[in-house]
């Protein structure tokens, strides 16, 4: 079984103590799971505080963090993944 590539990983700490990471693999074989073929973990807060947070891990699908609730995520492109997490995290920060 061929295993997954990581396609982007970028972190970024900002001088209040929160932080950005992002980490991208492209998996070999699409499934149910991840018909668009891409696993994902992008994390917005501070050590041990997860304030946004999009994944797809096994077992729970697409699906995003908000302070705490978690809601449905309908994948569409890596560039709206994008978007989305952007989005999110400014509207959280706002209020931080």
């Amino acid at each position: 079984m061929t295993k997954a590539s990581l396609f982007y990983d970028a972190r970024r700490d900002y001088p209040d103590g929160t932080i950005i990471q992002i980490r991208i693999w492209k998996i070999p074989e699409t499934n149910d799971e991840r018909p668009h073929g891409f696993k994902y973990s992008l994390f917005f807060g501070r050590p041990g505080e997860r304030l946004v947070g999009y994944d797809n891990e096994r077992g729970k699908g697409d699906h995003k963090h908000i302070k705490g609730l978690e809601y449905p995520y309908n994948f569409t492109s890596i560039d709206q993944l994008f978007a989305d997490f952007r989005r999110d995290v400014a509207i959280v920060r706002r209020h931080l």
